[in-house]
């Protein structure tokens, strides 16, 4: 085998590699004296078929077999000899062979860059925390007697309020035209529930039972029935009935109505739940602090190739989010930042994988199970396809085993770094979620 290095630049790499006629010759022979010995052909004993007969039948799928062999161990030979980690599965291409002549083909490949992670104890973290409150935790029961509350019809006729419940008959148009999927009737509608189209609840606040109305709205341009998306439409509405909401109160026949004891139970279960979302929240900004330390404290080259995948499947996900069949052209500032959110994670991930690598951090084979099973769970009734689909899918448990991976390395460089904490409110430390929830 002979490797001759073509290209250098950057992280890219190139090679030609030729593989002699005789190499090729000689693998294609040991191959076919396996299969003399191994086929049945009709008129012959077992391991008695002539070389000539088994060569006539099998040598063009042979040929196939051996240069795939040869491509696949030359390939991964060269770059060990050569100490180089690719960062992708490399490209090759076949540029010369005929049956009897040497193989010659190109390599190309992106290498992973050389990543030098910094002393973590020079790291300075912050950790929020933030006590639950009888405040909170009254709040919370609210809610939940809210959500368990009744809804009576009114025994007093008024216009509708918002947090009523109206019982509509509707027939949506557009153009004039009745569309598949907007029609119902006696349907339960709770006014300032979000539920439909924007401004199609609010319009029926104010109206009584009886009225006939026409509702005039148009459906997002991300409405997930592209056939809809954007289109103004009417719905002819008739409102039959109002209901209005009648408050839970909060005692023991709420608890129990929840699956708990009496009420002292059921408030030690929300003060448990609301302390969980805490920690998890708390977590999840010192995350947040870390990564964004970690990515300005450690800007190495990244492969392009592993950006463009990661920017694809981000934008692929982004369009199937909005309801689009097909992504649109990638241009324009929005592709830019996501291009640039698509190199963040790929350097954060690198860099990660790094450190686990060299202080071998590993993830079990019973961290993965659990994680399986998690999973298993949230699917009832299916759970033997869901347990089938794991255990004949490397890829699928990968993608379990990655998460708890990244939070082993976290956990790890935490560990290291120097973390003060801070004592914060409820609001203070869920505010973050929310400033990037209203920028979005």
């Amino acid at each position: 085998m002979q490797v001759t290095e073509t290209l250098t630049d950057g992280l890219k790499r190139e090679f030609k590699v030729v593989i002699t006629a005789k190499d090729i010759g000689e693998k294609i022979g040991h191959r076919l004296d396996e299969l003399t010995h191994q086929v049945r052909l009709p008129g012959f004993r077992p391991g008695k078929v002539p070389r000539r007969v088994v060569e006539q039948r099998y040598r063009k799928a042979v040929l196939g077999e051996v240069l795939e062999m040869a491509v696949g161990d030359s390939s991964r030979q060269a770059l060990a000899e050569r100490g180089l980690r690719p960062a992708l599965q490399p490209r090759i291409e076949v540029t010369k062979f005929d049956d009897g002549s040497d193989l010659e083909y190109t390599m190309k490949i992106e290498l992973l860059p050389e990543i030098q992670p910094m002393d973590f104890a020079k790291l300075e973290l912050e950790r929020l925390k933030a006590e639950v409150t009888d405040e909170a935790i009254d709040k919370a029961l609210t809610t939940v007697a809210k959500r368990f509350g009744k809804t009576e019809k009114l025994a007093e006729a008024r216009p509708a309020e918002k947090g009523d419940v109206l019982v509509i008959d509707f027939l949506g148009k557009i153009d004039g035209e009745a569309f598949a999927g907007g029609e119902a009737k006696d349907h339960y509608l709770e006014l300032g529930s979000g539920r439909f189209i924007e401004g199609f609840e609010d319009q029926l606040i104010g109206k009584s039972a009886g009225d006939k109305l026409t509702v005039n709205v148009t459906f997002p341009e991300q409405y997930g029935n592209e056939k809809l998306a954007g289109k103004p439409a009417t719905f002819d509405v008739e409102v039959k009935e109002i209901h209005q909401r009648v408050q839970q109160n909060i005692d023991d026949e709420l608890a129990k109505m929840v699956g708990a004891p009496d009420l002292a139970g059921l408030k030690q279960s929300v003060r448990q739940q609301l302390e969980q979302e805490h920690q998890q929240q708390s977590r999840l900004r010192l995350k947040r602090q870390l990564l964004d330390k970690l990515a300005d404290a450690h800007p190495f080259t990244v492969p392009p190739g592993m950006v463009e995948s990661e920017f694809e499947a981000i934008w692929r996900q982004l369009a199937q989010d909005q309801g689009q069949s097909e992504p649109k052209a990638p241009e324009g500032p929005e592709a830019e930042d996501y291009r640039k959110i698509a190199e963040r994670r790929v350097r954060l991930g690198l860099l990660l994988a790094e450190v686990g690598r060299l202080n071998n951090i590993q993830v079990n084979d019973q961290e993965v199970q659990r994680a399986m099973m998690q999973r298993v769970q949230e699917f009832p009734g299916q759970e033997r396809q869901v347990l089938d689909f794991y255990n004949k899918n490397p890829q699928a448990l990968a993608h379990l085993r990655a998460p708890i991976y990244e939070e082993k390395v976290v956990d790890f460089i935490v560990e290291m770094a120097k973390v003060a904490e801070r004592q914060v409110t409820t609001e203070e430390l869920f505010k973050a979620d929310e400033d990037e929830a209203a920028k979005a």
